[in-house]
């Protein structure tokens, strides 16, 4: 049997580097991405690109189309990898912001995951796997419409694999700590331009930022990880016989994962403060 598989946001990071191991391992990887020279420079890369906006359900159904026909009609898995970090202090995150946080983090993937449903189901298997994030789990400060929308996105996939039980359709959840990746990088342009001249009562608190979180983007953090680090605990979720719901990946998402089990609130929220 052809393992095939559909992953979003291939451009860079964890995407890129799924797509480029899944291919050396057999798969045929369908690596997708927005931008039309980023789809060129993966097909450069001898990966089976195609163009897809996660936030355009046309271009959604016209890619998976397309997918479909170069398969057969069959599809083995689905990695939901598109999202990108929305910062800001819940107060000052407009409902237009939030929207689009929504539509790329959870409205996307959530389309995508019902079109091949009914795919896997015909054919009898399948697997899904969503690329959340320890902030899924536990909340940090100026990550809320992040935050808000990987909550969201546990409660979809928590859901749906009650309702895939004995179909022999599984999903997964990776939920990542820190990882080497333009996730910082381009979570700066985001605030460059929705929030660093915006007045707010946040504005001190948004300018040490700048000169440590931002500034640093491009460094590597004691406890960041490759993409690999990902990319392995994937691999389980595609071919392990009984895939676990959640894979957390690194020291930081194990940890924080296993004391949002054990503390009260009031010291979750005195970790979260400090961090």
């Amino acid at each position: 049997m052809e393992k095939s598989i559909l992953i979003t946001g291939c451009s860079s990071g964890i995407g890129l580097c799924a797509a480029q191991e899944l291919k050396k391992r057999g798969y045929r990887v369908f690596a997708t991405a927005r931008k039309t020279a980023d789809v060129e420079k993966l097909n450069s890369l001898g990966l089976e690109s195609l163009p897809l906006d996660i936030n355009d359900s046309d271009a959604i159904r016209k890619t998976l189309a397309e997918i479909l026909r170069r398969t057969g009609g069959t599809l083995y898995a689905l990695f939901n990898n598109s999202g990108y970090f929305e910062p800001g202090a819940v107060e000052d995150v407009s409902r237009d912001r939030m929207r689009i946080q929504f539509e790329t983090n959870v409205f996307g993937p959530m389309e995508l995951t019902n079109l091949v449903l009914p795919i896997m189901r015909k054919q009898g298997y399948g697997r899904i796997i969503q690329n959340s994030s320890i902030l899924g789990t536990i909340t940090l400060p100026y990550y809320g419409a992040y935050n808000a929308s990987k909550f969201a996105l546990e409660g979809f996939n928590n859901t749906l694999r009650l309702e895939l039980r004995g179909t022999n359709i599984f999903v997964s959840i990776i939920a990542p700590g820190p990882i080497e990746s333009k996730f910082r990088e381009n979570a700066f342009q985001h605030y460059q331009k929705v929030l660093s001249d915006k007045p707010s009562v946040h504005i001190n608190t948004y300018k040490q930022l700048e000169k440590t979180y931002f500034a640093n983007s491009a460094k590597r953090s004691s406890f960041s990880l490759p993409p690999t680090a990902v990319v392995k605990k994937l691999i389980l979720a595609l071919e392990s016989k009984h895939p676990k719901a959640h894979y957390y990946i690194g020291f930081p998402a194990q940890l924080f994962a296993f004391l949002r089990r054990i503390l009260p609130e009031s010291a979750m929220d005195w970790l979260a403060v400090k961090i």
